[in-house]
C-alpha cells in the first residue's frame, strides 16, 4: 500500500473508531503512532531508534508552550463557577416579567437566558441542563408543545461556543494560526444574528400557531409590586422616577415606610433611586463609549503614531496629508449616530414617563439579577475587543469577576469551588491531550502524502471560490451528524486550512461560518448532545424522538444564517476590519 493510501486509511480509521466510542485524544495519538511508525520504518535501525518517537515529544511540547491555550483553562473556570455560583432562576422570572406580553413569553425569556448564561459560561451542556431544570417544566405546565420548548433550550444553549468568549473559537485560532481577538470580533455580529433569527421564529411560530404556546393566567404574569412601592406612589407620586427623586429631596415621609422589615433608609432610597436611573445609564454609557472610541480615541491614536521623517536644517516645514483616522469619522457617521441617540433618548423618556410601580419592580428585579453578570460579561469582551488586554489577561480578569460575583450572591461554598476547578482541570487535560493527539495525526497524515493528495484532488476539480466554500461547509454540516466539534475543529478544518489561500477566502470568514455550522453539530442527530443532556432532565414522558423533532427547525436557520453570512460578508468582517484594520 503506498504512503498516500496509507494516509486515507489513517483518515477513515479515526472516524470509525471514534464512532465505536474510544476516546478521541488517545486514538489520535495511537493512530499516529502506529502510522507514524510505519511512514519512519527504517530495517536497518533499531525500532526503538524510530523517528516517530521523537516527533511525539516535539509535537508535545508544541502543544504545550502554544500561548493561545492559557486562555481556555481561565474562560472554562469562569463557566463553571457561573454555572455553580450564580442565581439562574431569578434571571429567568425577571426577564420572564419583563417579556410577558410577548406571544411565547417563555420560550422567549428562555432563549434570551440560554444566550445571556451561554456567553457567560460557555458550557453547552451546563446551559441546556439549568434551563431543562428551570424553565423545561413551566413550559409543558402552561401547556406549550413539547417541540417547542425542547428546541428552544436545546438550541439556545448552542450558543455559548458560538458568542465570544468562547472556547470553540480559541482552539480555532490555535489550529488555524489567526488572531483570536479577530475571531471573537468576527463571531460576535454572527452570533447575536442567530440569536435574532431564532428569536423571531418563535415568536412567529407562536403568532400563527397560538396553541402551542398558550397565553400565561394573569397570576403567572401578575407583578408583585411591595408595599412599601404602593404607599411611596401614595405619598408622592403614582410616577416612581417622581416619586423617588421627591423623596431624596424630603424624605421625612419615606423614612416612615419599611422595607424587609426595617424602616426605610436615606441609603435605601438613594439606591432605588439609582436602580430608577439604568436606563438613563445604559443609554448614556452606550452612545459615550461609542464616541468615544471612534470620534476621540481614533484620531487621538492616529496623531501619535504619525512618526516624520528627520527635517533638513533650515528647509521648509512639510505638511503631510492627514490620513483617515485623522480627518475624523465622515458624516455618514453622524447622521447615524445623531438618528441612534435620538431613538434611544426617545426609548428613555418613554420608559420615565410610564415608570409606575409594576415597570420599577420589574427594572429592580432585572437590574439585581442581569446587571452583574452583563456587566462582568461586557468587561470581559471590551477589554479584549479594544485591545486592552489579551484573551488570556482577560480570561483572568473573567475568572476572578466570576468568583466575587458568586461570592456576593452567597451561593458559592468551598465544596461547589473544589468541583468548579476539578471539573476545569478535566476539561483543561481533554482540550490539551486533544492538541497533542490532533498534531501528531496532521502531522504524520502530512509525512505520508494524504494532505496533498487530498488538496490536488480538490484542486483537480476546477471548482470557483464560491464552490469550495459550499463544498467545504457541506462536508462539515455532515460531519456534524456523528461527532461533536472538538473532532471536527481538531481533525478536519486542519485539511481545508491549507487550501483556503488558492481559492482566496478569507480564513477569518471561513472560520466564523465554521462556527456556526457546528451549531448544527449539537442539534443533528445521531450524536445530538444537546438532546441528550435535556433528555436526562426532562420528564419521563417526553421522548427523544419529540427533542429531536423540536430541533430539526433550527438546523434550517442555521443554514440560513450561513447563507446571508455568505451573501452579506460585511457582517462577519466589518467588526474586526475597523477595529484592527486589514
Amino acid at each position: 500500500m503506498s504512503d498516500p493510501a496509507l494516509g486515507l486509511l489513517m483518515l477513515t480509521l479515526i472516524v470509525i473508531v471514534i464512532l465505536m466510542g474510544f476516546p478521541t485524544a488517545f486514538t489520535l495519538m495511537g493512530l499516529g503512532m502506529f502510522f507514524g511508525f510505519i511512514a519512519f520504518y527504517d530495517p536497518s535501525q533499531l525500532w526503538t531508534h524510530n523517528k516517530v518517537f521523537e516527533l511525539m515529544v516535539q509535537r508535545t511540547y508544541g502543544a504545550m508552550t502554544n500561548d493561545v491555550l492559557i486562555s481556555i483553562p481561565l474562560f472554562v473556570l469562569m463557566g463553571y463557577v457561573m454555572e455553580r455560583g450564580a442565581l439562574v432562576d431569578k434571571m429567568f422570572y425577571s426577564i420572564q416579567l419583563a417579556f410577558r406580553r410577548l406571544p411565547a413569553s417563555l420560550a422567549v425569556a428562555t432563549l434570551i437566558v440560554c444566550t445571556f448564561w451561554g456567553i457567560a459560561s460557555g458550557l453547552v451542556g451546563a446551559v441546556v441542563v439549568l434551563m431543562g431544570v428551570i424553565a423545561f417544566n413551566p413550559m409543558l405546565r402552561a401547556g406549550y408543545d413539547v417541540r417547542l420548548a425542547s428546541g428552544v433550550i436545546t438550541a439556545g444553549g448552542t450558543l455559548g461556543i458560538l458568542i465570544p468568549p468562547s472556547v470553540m473559537i480559541i482552539v480555532y485560532a490555535a489550529v488555524a494560526g489567526q488572531s483570536v481577538v479577530k475571531l471573537y470580533a468576527a463571531a460576535m455580529l454572527p452570533g447575536f444574528f442567530l440569536a435574532f433569527l431564532y428569536l423571531v421564529y418563535v415568536v412567529g411560530w407562536a403568532m400563527i400557531n397560538p396553541k402551542i404556546a398558550p397565553p400565561l393566567p394573569e397570576e403567572q404574569t401578575r407583578v408583585k409590586v411591595p408595599e412599601w412601592v404602593r404607599k411611596l406612589q401614595t405619598l408622592y407620586s403614582p410616577n416612581l422616577f417622581v416619586a423617588l427623586s421627591k423623596a431624596l429631596v424630603s424624605p421625612a415621609q419615606a423614612r416612615n415606610l419599611e422595607i424587609d422589615g426595617k424602616p426605610m433608609s436615606y441609603g435605601a432610597i438613594l439606591q432605588n433611586f439609582a436602580i430608577s436611573l439604568v436606563p438613563f445609564l445604559l443609554t448614556a454609557v452606550t452612545l459615550g463609549i461609542i464616541w468615544w472610541y471612534v470620534v476621540i480615541h481614533q484620531q487621538a491614536g492616529a496623531a501619535s503614531e504619525a512618526v516624520e521623517g528627520l527635517q533638513q536644517l533650515g528647509s521648509a516645514a512639510a505638511t503631510p496629508e492627514p490620513s483617515a483616522a485623522q480627518k475624523g469619522p465622515g458624516s455618514q457617521f453622524y447622521i447615524g449616530f445623531a438618528i441612534v441617540a435620538l431613538l434611544m433618548a426617545a426609548w428613555s423618556l418613554r420608559s420615565y414617563l410610564r415608570m409606575d410601580g409594576e415597570r420599577f419592580e420589574v427594572l429592580r428585579l432585572l437590574t439585581s439579577s442581569v446587571m452583574p453578570l452583563g456587566i462582568l460579561t461586557v468587561v470581559v469582551l471590551g477589554v479584549i475587543l479594544f485591545g486592552i488586554t489579551t484573551a488570556t489577561e482577560s480570561a483572568g480578569v473573567g475568572a476572578a469577576g466570576a468568583f466575587l460575583l458568586a461570592l456576593h450572591a452567597r451561593t458559592l461554598d468551598w465544596k461547589r469551588t473544589k468541583e468548579a476547578v476539578f471539573l476545569t482541570a478535566k476539561t483543561t487535560a481533554m482540550v490539551c491531550w486533544l492538541f497533542v493527539g490532533s498534531a501528531l495525526f496532521s502531522a504524520v497524515f502530512a509525512i505520508l502524502g494524504g494532505q496533498a493528495l487530498l488538496e490536488s484532488w480538490v484542486l483537480s476539480l476546477n471548482m470557483s471560490p464560491v464552490q469550495f466554500m459550499i463544498l467545504s461547509q457541506a462536508i462539515i454540516f455532515v460531519l456534524g451528524w456523528p461527532l461533536e466539534w472538538t473532532e471536527i475543529i481538531i481533525i478536519f478544518v486542519p485539511i481545508f486550512l491549507p487550501m483556503l489561500k488558492h481559492f482566496g477566502i478569507d480564513p477569518i470568514l471561513w472560520g466564523t461560518l465554521v462556527f456556526v455550522n457546528l451549531q448544527a453539530a449539537f442539534l443533528s442527530p445521531p450524536v445530538a448532545m444537546s438532546a441528550f443532556y435535556l433528555k436526562g432532565v426532562a420528564p419521563k414522558h417526553v421522548t427523544l424522538n419529540q427533542i429531536f423533532a423540536g430541533m430539526m427547525p433550527y438546523m434550517l436557520i442555521v443554514i440560513l444564517c450561513m447563507v446571508i453570512m455568505y451573501l452579506w460578508p460585511g457582517m462577519t468582517l466589518w467588526l474586526p476590519r475597523y477595529l484592527y484594520g486589514g
